[in-house]
């Protein structure tokens, strides 16, 4: 086999997928699941090692033929959510009058995890002005004997001059217990939330060191060369070697890799991602063709790290059903799985002999009114949400969670004679409840995100994805799709996982000095990652309230220039989806630039207010790209087409246009280049002088004469 191929593979709690794609066409080559190995000597790693070789030896794929393999893993959050991680000691550090602030601050206690699960410090104070090789030994050993496996280093200002925490950490390399730095987490100030999450990032060290070993070890003996990735938590992927220093990262990367697969088969502007399992569906924002994040939280504190904006809920497939009074209230949040049950839907009809409703509490902490069917032979069923959504037609033919009907009403029927109503009540009853706990969940987000009604889009994943998003579609009356591979959905979005990097400093009042540098250390880091530096777009954003100089950087790995299934729209077809996107007559939407991938819409709009009596008019801009995704959308905006010798003066003349002045000073716009295959939001600028200088950075390898869109926005 000659042709160049991508490895995925996603360790679930209960299968370990992996799905081998054509590195030219996308194709799918080859997907398997097995079993995870929690159970085995190795742990996670002997299931990924076995589905490697399977898929290598089934499909006859030479191993220098992979030019990429990664892996996603939910073993991180996991790990957080069951307490299984390792006691952390903490060396606080400072110096002087700031000393005994930094004795209080780095002294983070006893960190809650989940519901009486936490993650257990101890705490051991050094004078930075009198720090020695004897008093660092001797604080390490302390902690050591308190039963700390993992020691953090955290001192005030470390981002500055991070001497200290290095000492510390190899010091402890040399007593032989693992070690992580403030410094190495976070470039902020904040020490308290610095330490609490580098306190989290040790904890996981030990566990997530042992699977890394093991993992890239058996990518070795596969005779792979390329490097092993792992999938992070905000859809990016970084090596083994970055895994051993900061684990946290891989928090979610489960998660994360769904919804970049789905982005990579659906040409989604804005809508909701379900990732659709058996106990639990996750639930994400996509906002103008990206995925949302925010900065994630343990135990209800802020951490120093970014991932996905994923709301969980504990409706599924196996979600049980919950009768009380003779009336089905409830659904969820126990399901199939942990009452240690089988689906009704996907049983034997002639396994159900003589149905009778048995309530059971799948938890003994439970009550006892989850609805199951017991059978004279022995055998027993849960009623499931899986199985109400196939009764009443939503589930198509040969999809994933298509079961058997016949066992499904067979088992839904003594229930429903029991409470006094048809098979289909009691199932539609069943499915309302349930996806309305969806609804909630879905309105609060496009809420939260501002989306665009007119043209959100839900999209299942996950091996049940029938089951929840046609219902919820026709319930909320929006458009939705399952996507393409639904069932292997995360293992491709670990295929084809993009590479992304962030670096946050605190600089008030950032010069052009800092930005260059920013910016040169997040293309070093991205493209160290394994980022193709053509395809490496930087976002810089200045928050100046927190004094806060942040840059993402995300590229495409290797080849990985182009999306799935791409199809170029012609100018109607555009012109139809910003008619959609705008709500405006045909006539009035122009088409204003083209250039590379971008095509820059306007439109005129009148909004009335007060019966017709107040009149306010808008500036509407929609950019989107060949494929017909909106990557921009702003209803109060203006385009210029530009070259890059025009940014000093036709350029700085337009953004002058549109800036706001009052009596607190001008408010600059929000601005935006387009040209070639680049997007780049430059609305995080605080000043113009920052604006021009970073346009100049981004426009500096084009062209004299290359053609640029440029959009400024007035925020509302």
């Amino acid at each position: 086999m000659n042709r160049k191929v991508r490895i995925g593979i996603d360790v679930g709690g209960t299968f370990t997928d992996a799905a081998v794609i054509d590195n030219e066409t996308y194709e799918i080559i080859a997907k398997d699941k097995i079993p995870t190995t929690h159970h085995a000597e190795e742990g996670v790693a002997k299931g990924i090692v076995t589905v490697i070789n399977k898929v290598l030896k089934d499909n006859r794929i030479s191993p220098d033929d992979v030019v990429f393999i990664a892996h996603g893993t939910t073993q991180a959050t996991n790990a957080l959510l069951e307490g299984d991680v390792a006691k952390t000691g903490i060396i606080g550090m400072g110096r002087g009058f700031e000393g005994e602030r930094a004795k209080g601050e780095t002294n983070v206690g006893d960190v809650e995890l989940a519901a009486g699960k936490y993650l257990h410090t101890v705490h051991s104070y050094i004078d930075s002005g009198n720090l020695s090789d004897e008093r660092i030994k001797d604080a390490i050993l302390k902690l050591k004997s308190n039963g700390a496996e993992v020691i953090v280093a955290s001192e005030a200002y470390s981002v500055d001059n991070p001497e200290n925490e290095i000492k510390v950490i190899e010091s402890c390399n040399k007593e032989g217990l693992y070690a992580t730095g403030g410094y190495e987490i976070s470039q902020l100030y904040g020490l308290m939330a610095r330490t609490r999450t580098a306190v989290v990032n040790g904890a996981l060290i030990p566990k997530m060191m042992e699977t890394a070993n093991m993992t890239e070890k058996s990518v070795k003996n596969a005779n792979i060369k390329k490097p092993l990735m792992i999938m992070r938590c905000d859809g990016g992927v970084m090596t083994v070697e970055e895994v051993r220093k900061r684990p946290i990262l891989t928090m979610l990367s489960g998660l994360a890799a769904g919804v970049a697969g789905a982005l990579m088969y659906e040409k989604v502007s804005d809508g909701i991602f379900f990732e659709v399992g058996g106990t639990s569906t996750d639930i994400s924002v996509i906002k103008d063709g990206k995925v949302m994040i925010k900065n994630a939280e343990v135990g209800g504190h802020k951490l120093y790290l970014t991932s996905l904006d994923v709301r969980t809920l504990g409706i599924a497939g196996g979600s049980m059903i919950v009768v009380e009074n003779g009336k089905i209230v409830d659904v969820g949040p126990r399901s199939a799985h942990i009452a240690d049950k089988e689906y009704e839907i996907f049983a034997d009809e002639s396994k159900m002999s003589n149905p009778k409703v048995k309530y059971i509490a799948p938890r003994k902490d439970d009550k006892a009114n989850y609805v199951a069917i017991e059978c004279d032979n022995g055998y027993s069923y849960a009623l499931t949400v899986a199985g109400a959504a196939n009764i009443l037609g939503y589930v198509p033919e040969n999809d994933y969670a298509r079961g058997n009907d016949k066992a499904g009403r067979k088992a839904w029927e003594v229930l429903a004679k029991e409470i006094g109503i048809s098979v289909e009540e009691a199932c539609t009853q069943a499915m309302n409840i349930a996806i309305k706990k969806v609804k909630v969940i879905v309105e609060n987000l496009i809420k939260e995100y501002d989306l665009n009604t007119s043209i959100i889009r839900l999209v299942g994943g996950g091996g049940s994805a029938s089951i929840i998003t046609p219902y919820l579609g026709e319930m909320m009356d929006m458009k939705f799709n399952i996507a393409k591979n639904a069932p292997y959905i995360s293992t491709i979005g670990v295929a084809l996982a993009l590479v992304r990097e962030q670096v946050e400093r605190n600089v008030a009042n950032p010069t052009e000095n800092d930005i260059r540098r920013i910016r040169a250390d997040v293309m070093e880091a991205v493209t160290k990652a394994g980022a193709n530096p053509s395809t490496v777009e930087i976002s810089i954003e200045v928050d100046s309230q927190k004094n806060i100089l942040r840059a993402v950087a995300t590229g495409a790995t290797e080849l990985r220039t182009k999306d799935l299934n791409t199809a170029k729209k012609t100018d109607e077809e555009l012109k139809e989806i910003a008619v959609t996107a705008t709500g405006v007559q045909c006539e009035e939407i122009e088409l204003v630039a083209k250039t590379g991938r971008w095509n820059a819409f306007t439109a005129n709009k009148i909004e009335k207010k007060l019966f017709g009596l107040v009149k306010k008019k808008k500036y509407l801009v929609r950019v989107i790209d060949n494929e017909g995704v909106i990557r921009l959308q702003k209803d109060n905006g203006k385009i210029l087409m530009v070259t890059k010798g025009d940014v000093n003066y036709r350029f700085s003349e337009f953004v002058d246009h549109m800036t706001t002045y009052s009596d607190a000073g001008g408010i600059l716009p929000k601005v935006y280049l387009f040209f070639g295959e680049k997007q780049v939001d430059l609305s995080g600028m605080t000043s113009k002088e920052q604006l021009i200088s970073v346009v100049n950075m981004e426009l500096e390898f084009i062209d004299e004469d290359s053609p640029i869109i440029a959009v400024a926005s007035r925020e509302n």
